[in-house]
């Protein structure tokens, strides 16, 4: 789908069912129809997402509202509904969309209830490691094609050209690029080898250094933020396989990502490679790791019949 017909085409959207709907983060996932060029319809994802009000705008939004009803009213408490008149610098709903979207894509946004497993490295050597290769390279085309400077190079915030420790850094999809109090970005790490913190060694301890002081430096000078300002962190697991570091405001808690169970602090992973031994099997080749896991995600009904058998095997 060329991306100049997205915006028409969303007009026209055919809704098939509500994948999932957070009143927390005040996001909608869609499934439906979208028509492409020739008019073919193909399967979609719609995400929307209210974005975030900033201090900066906000007495232009009360003094810019189109209409106020009250809801009710009691002592010194009021409740009012209202709406935004339209404004080109402050959009009232960020949305993205997922096309064509496979039977995977539909899985990951849809709601899920989550469970808790164990994973030892001999389950991740006999389950999750082989999950993890049978990934073909496509579903991540989009990584290559930031790495390799065919899109998105105008967003590129910062570049390690290092081929073996390089990476770029650059804001995610899910920040609306106005509000500092929500400030999401991201760095993907130029290699293929390293698909997720199992496989990071005590070699690439200067490349997470450098990614931590790299974005450290750009949220002060583009932003104002100081030090201890960032949260950083890895998704174990983590939505593509393909290593990257979450780098977010700290006080943005907007995200269940961002959460114990699925999120590790990079602070914490580098301090961990630096008690490695110079050589001898890596930490996160011997570590047992807990973690939150959906219902939909591929992993779960393996990664659940294998709690059983821990289980078993401890009693």
């Amino acid at each position: 789908m060329s991306t100049s017909t997205i915006p028409e085409s969303l007009k026209h959207f055919q809704l098939e069912r509500v994948l999932n709907e957070d009143p927390v983060t005040h996001t909608i996932a869609l499934l439906g129809q979208l028509q492409m060029e020739g008019g073919k319809l193909s399967s979609a994802i719609i995400r929307i997402e209210k974005t975030a009000l900033s201090a900066s705008s906000v007495l232009d939004v009360l003094s810019n509202l189109k209409d106020v009803q009250l809801i009710e009213h009691t002592d010194i408490y009021s409740w009012l509904f209202a709406w935004l008149n339209q404004s080109q610098d402050r959009p009232e709903v960020k949305i993205n969309v997922v096309c064509p979207a496979t039977e995977v894509h539909v899985r990951k946004y849809s709601a899920q209830q989550t469970i808790l497993v164990r994973e030892t490295p001999e389950i991740f050597e006999r389950i999750v490691k082989p999950y993890i290769a049978a990934f073909p390279p496509t579903r991540i085309q989009w990584v290559y094609n930031i790495l390799s400077g065919k899109s998105e190079v105008d967003k590129i915030l910062y570049r390690d050209t290092s081929e073996d420790y390089g990476y770029v850094i650059l804001p995610d999809m899910k920040w609306d690029l106005i509000t500092v109090s929500s400030l999401y970005l991201v760095a993907i790490v130029q290699s293929k080898d390293i698909r997720c913190l199992r496989d990071l060694r005590r070699r690439h301890l200067g490349m997470l250094r450098g990614i931590r002081r790299e974005a450290s430096r750009i949220a002060k000078e583009k932003w104002g933020l100081s030090d201890g300002s960032i949260r950083f962190f890895v998704h174990y697991q983590p939505s593509y396989y393909h290593f990257h570091v979450h780098i977010v405001n700290a006080n943005y808690i907007g995200t269940a990502g961002s959460t114990v169970g699925q999120a590790h602090l990079l602070d914490d992973l580098i301090s961990m490679l630096e008690l490695d031994p110079e050589d001898g099997p890596s930490i996160f080749e011997r570590l047992t790791l807990t973690y939150g896991l959906g219902d939909q995600h591929g992993l779960y009904e393996s990664m659940r019949a294998a709690q059983t058998e821990l289980w078993e095997s401890a009693s």
